[in-house]
C-alpha cells in the first residue's frame, strides 16, 4: 500500500506540475509542513521557508499571468523549460525510498506526464486565445485551478482512485494531443500567411 501511495504522489506531481507547477510545489510543500502529508525524504526540502515563500509570489504571478489572453500563452511557452524539468524532479523525489532505478524511472515516467499536461494546457490555451473575449479564458484558468487542487487530493486520499483516473486521461491525452498540435499548427500557419501577404497598391 505505501509504494502504491508513491506512485500515486509521484504520478499525481507530474500531473499537476504541468498545469500549476507553483501551486503544486506550494500545497503539496505546506501539506508537508503542517503534518498532513508525510513527504519522503528527497521532498523535504518543499517545506523550507525559502522554497515556500518563492512558490507562493509566483504561484500568485502564475495566477494574475494565466488570466491575461495571449500573455498566459507566452507564460506557457516559457515555462516549457522549467515546468518538464520540476516535474521530473518531484516525481523522481515522490519515490525517495525506492531504489534507484525506480526513481529514475518515476524521472522518466514523470517527464513524460509532465510534457503531456503541459502541452495540453498551452495547446488547449492557444486555441481558447483565438477568440477576442476574456472571459473563456478566466473559465478555463478556474477549471485548472480546481482540477489540480482536486488531482492532488484524490491523488493523497485516494491513491488507487488517481492512478486509474491518470491512466484514462493518458489515453484521452494520446487521442487529443494530435488534434491539438494539427490546430495549432494551421493557426501558425494562417497567421505566417497573413504576415507574407503583398500590400496591395492602389492602381492609377
Amino acid at each position: 500500500m505505501e509504494s502504491l501511495s508513491q506512485l500515486a504522489l509521484a504520478g499525481g506531481l507530474a500531473w499537476a506540475s504541468g498545469i500549476r507547477l507553483y501551486v503544486t510545489i506550494l500545497v503539496v510543500g505546506l501539506l508537508g509542513r503542517y503534518g498532513y502529508l508525510d513527504l519522503p525524504s528527497a521532498l523535504e526540502l518543499l517545506q523550507h521557508d525559502w522554497v515556500l515563500g518563492a512558490a507562493a509570489v509566483m504561484a500568485l504571478g502564475e495566477f494574475l499571468a494565466d488570466k491575461i489572453p495571449a500573455f498566459d500563452s507566452l507564460w506557457d511557452a516559457l515555462h516549457t523549460f522549467i515546468r518538464i524539468p520540476v516535474g521530473a524532479f518531484l516525481a523522481w523525489g515522490a519515490m525517495g525510498d525506492a531504489t534507484p532505478a525506480a526513481q529514475l524511472a518515476a524521472a522518466i515516467i514523470g517527464g513524460m506526464i509532465t510534457s503531456g499536461t503541459h502541452l495540453a494546457k498551452s495547446g488547449s490555451r492557444a486555441a481558447i486565445n483565438t477568440s477576442p473575449e476574456p472571459f473563456s479564458n478566466w473559465t478555463a484558468s478556474a477549471t485548472e485551478d480546481g482540477l489540480v487542487l482536486g488531482g492532488l487530493w484524490v491523488a493523497i486520499a485516494h491513491p488507487a482512485v488517481f492512478l486509474v483516473l491518470l491512466v484514462v486521461f493518458l489515453l484521452l491525452l494520446a487521442w487529443l494531443l494530435p488534434k491539438l498540435l494539427r490546430f495549432i499548427m494551421r493557426m501558425f500557419r494562417r497567421l505566417a500567411g497573413r504576415t507574407h501577404d503583398p500590400i496591395a497598391l492602389p492602381r492609377n
